[in-house]
């Protein structure tokens, strides 16, 4: 009877577990199948999105290519495209035959000006060995050429040499870096015209005076809260710097008769903007100088003056800016014409009124990191990016017709008539066949 009992007490317990088991079953089968279905479709979103981000940067890359293949432009003469990595330095040499450029890829160009006009363009490259060029400077015999380092925050000298087939060989000088003194990284370096000195400007509120051996002459502090930029002046009398306060201040390196060192002594300011200023740049002669500020203007300044005995730089013009951003500035040799840049945009100014004759969009993806004019007052050299982007400087021949057809109303004698309408044709010429091409 027990065995009887507990038999049919085990098969009352299975037949409950079989019942509850069919009845899960049964309620699984009849529920949709939201679980497997919402996992499938979560990870089908996860994977669009995946795909979407990739495509997105995809996109965005090649965006930023196809812009810096696109960009276009009738006064772009042509593109020197050799760096592979950002520039940050070029410089024209006195001679007017070359151009240098120089970058973080720790290499240096040597470009020929003869072939701005060709689709290809052979380069001489120099590797900067243990550090890069921040800064290149040419000398003024055009042979030689001197790098502002961007590790060691001095300076390193190269020849250049030509070699019987003609080709372009660049060489470490036979001397060692100067001395490491600026305590920052350097903004900007120079070599004047007369192979006096050279010019080394750090980010604080330092410059260095050197002899071509690396021998110091002077150190001096700007007192300018920060330097932004410094120069020397083209005939190779004068260092300016600027930087957090609204002047220019200028000094004069003074040497005796013998061509000894003698002392850097302050000359004269340009003062009058708002704010603090980004750069500014001589003319050929030194007697016209601009600024550009944070003020959104940029002044353009009689500097043919006598300090010595009290005269000041005289304000010849102010021009507004469109927008505010780091901005450069750069005048022709003759100063017919100006260019500034702010962020990615080029303007291109009359010299002698200050009315805008151009503006170029989007010249860089970043901004650019410095301009230049020809010595021949043709182009204007634009360096940002990877790249060294040469523009026709076609302002300065409108300009420069402006000014001579103001005087062929002046001149009296018939040759020098003649002469002033060759001069006009020159330059219609010019523009001219920018127009055609």
């Amino acid at each position: 009877m027990i065995d009887a009992t507990q038999l049919a007490f085990t098969i009352a317990v299975a037949t409950l577990i079989i019942l509850i088991l069919i009845f899960i079953k049964t309620i699984r089968k009849s529920e949709p199948e939201n679980q497997p279905n919402f996992k499938k479709e979560t990870e089908h979103e996860s994977t669009k999105e995946t795909q979407k981000i990739k495509e997105k940067k995809i996109s965005l890359k090649n965006l930023s290519k196809s812009k810096e293949i696109a960009f276009k432009h009738d006064w772009l003469s042509t593109s020197l495209k050799a760096h592979s990595d950002t520039i940050s330095g070029i410089d024209f040499s006195s001679n007017g035959k070359y151009l240098l450029s120089c970058g973080n890829d720790r290499a240096v160009f040597l470009w020929s000006t003869k072939e701005f006009e060709m689709h290809q363009h052979r380069n001489f490259r120099c590797n900067v060995e243990f550090d890069h060029a921040l800064k290149v400077r040419f000398s003024p015999d055009s042979k030689s050429f001197i790098a502002g380092l961007g590790n060691a925050n001095t300076i390193r000298a190269f020849k250049i040499l030509k070699k019987e087939d003609s080709s372009i060989q660049i060489v470490s000088a036979n001397i060692e870096d100067f001395p490491q003194k600026h305590k920052t990284n350097l903004i900007n370096i120079g070599i004047s015209c007369n192979a006096k000195f050279i010019m080394t400007c750090s980010k604080d509120t330092t410059f260095n005076v050197w002899n071509l051996k690396g021998g110091l002459l002077a150190s001096i502090d700007t007192i300018l809260g920060n330097n932004n930029y410094a120069c020397i002046s083209p005939c190779g009398r004068f260092i300016g710097v600027c930087g957090f306060t609204p002047d220019v201040k200028i000094w004069e390196v003074l040497f005796d008769k013998t061509d000894n060192f003698k002392e850097v002594r302050r000359a004269f300011e340009l003062k009058g903007h708002s704010a603090g200023i980004y750069a500014f740049a001589f003319n050929s002669d030194s007697s016209r100088m601009v600024s550009v500020s944070k003020d959104k203007t940029w002044r353009l300044w009689d500097t043919k003056i006598d300090y010595e005995r009290g005269q000041d730089a005289s304000l010849m013009l102010t021009v507004p800016l469109e927008e505010k951003g780091p901005s450069l500035i750069a005048i022709s040799a003759d100063s017919y014409s100006v260019a500034v840049t702010v962020n990615t945009k080029l303007f291109f100014f009359n010299g002698l009124t200050g009315k805008c004759d151009q503006v170029i969009e989007n010249v860089f993806n970043s901004s650019v990191c410095e301009i230049a004019f020809s010595n021949d007052n043709n182009y204007l050299a634009v360096a940002g990016d990877r790249h060294v982007k040469i523009f026709r400087n076609i302002t300065g021949h409108k300009s420069a017709i402006q000014d001579l057809e103001a005087q062929l109303k002046t001149v009296k004698t018939q040759s020098a008539k003649e002469r002033v309408e060759q001069l006009i044709e020159q330059h219609r010429k010019f523009i001219e066949n920018v127009s055609q091409n």
